[in-house]
């Protein structure tokens, strides 16, 4: 009878976890579309004001400007990693630590000296927990950010960035995150925003370059002239902001989708898992039931024999 009982309880206690995971996996599913697009929609300003960068470089020469080339000598490097703030989202969370220490561990081999900012409640409790040093932290809707909280984590490294290296600047920006692939795939990316990789001067000319057909069926290419005003560092001054804004808002935006499309696919295994383990219980629950009545039937059938020889 104890058996039964505990049978019982595991198997009401596992029909309460099923139906929560099965309400998260509803509630992950009916947000993943729109996460989805909201995420692909704002790749292409992102891309938009890094080709306009790209083309501001290659037409003018000898450019100094702190987006493209910062002081060397300066050790400090700020590193942006992207949790989660809720649970239930399988190895989301852990994946983007695991990926951001390895960062850390590898600029500490090169003599970097790196400063951490979290976004994520699950990422904060996790350095708070180990007692490592965090310079700033945000927390909450990481499964629908804002442009609010763009702007604010975007303000902040752009301000560390500009700072000189004796006022405790850095020279690199770098974000973790989770890059969404499709609903099954999602890779865990490590971007150096600021100062930009870019191509050379050619490779940039040529992709804004046309070719164009000549007398005699032979092409030539016409070169776009550019002219920037006031000039072009007060230019990049005006998109440096832009850019850091609409890149980090589009990476919050992609591992929005990613961590839902997580929470969707490991609240889908965990139900599957709480049934398989519900129908487990159950077999076992009448198994112990049959055999708790065979028993009884065996003593009754036993005792009942037992009387017979007496009155005989």
């Amino acid at each position: 009878m104890a058996s039964q009982l505990a049978f019982k309880s595991r198997i009401a206690s596992t029909s309460s976890l099923e139906k929560i995971f099965n309400a998260q996996e509803m509630i992950a599913s009916s947000h993943i579309a729109k996460a989805r697009r909201v995420a692909l929609e704002a790749k292409p300003y992102s891309d938009a004001i890094f080709d306009a960068v790209q083309a501001l470089v290659a037409h003018t020469d000898d450019i100094q400007h702190p987006i493209i080339k910062k002081n060397e000598k300066n050790p400090r490097v700020a590193v942006l990693a992207l949790t989660a703030d809720r649970g239930m989202a399988g190895a989301y969370t852990s994946s983007i630590l695991r990926e951001t220490e390895t960062l850390l561990g590898k600029l500490d081999q090169a003599g970097r000296q790196p400063e951490l900012y979290v976004y994520g409640r699950r990422g904060a409790s996790y350095y708070k927990y180990r007692n490592r040093q965090v310079a700033k932290t945000w927390e909450g809707d990481t499964d629908k950010p804002g442009v609010e909280i763009a702007q604010e984590i975007a303000d902040t490294l752009l301000d560390a960035y500009m700072l000189p290296a004796e006022k405790g600047g850095v020279a690199e920006l770098y974000i973790v995150f989770t890059e969404f692939v499709n609903m099954v795939v999602q890779k865990v990316r490590v971007l150096r925003m600021l100062p930009l990789e870019l191509v050379q001067a050619d490779d940039a000319s040529s992709a804004v370059d046309a070719p164009v057909p000549s007398e005699g069926g032979q092409s030539r290419e016409i070169t776009a002239l550019y002219s920037f005003e006031p000039s072009p560092d007060k230019v990049l001054d005006a998109i440096l902001p832009k850019y850091i804004q609409g890149r980090i808002h589009e990476c919050l935006l992609t591992a929005a989708a990613s961590e839902t499309a997580s929470r969707q696919n490991a609240m889908h295994t965990a139900t599957d898992n709480a049934r398989s383990l519900i129908d487990d219980l159950t077999r076992k629950l009448n198994a112990s039931r049959q055999a708790s009545i065979t028993q009884e039937l065996t003593e009754i059938i036993g005792s009942a024999d037992a009387l017979n020889k007496e009155e005989e």
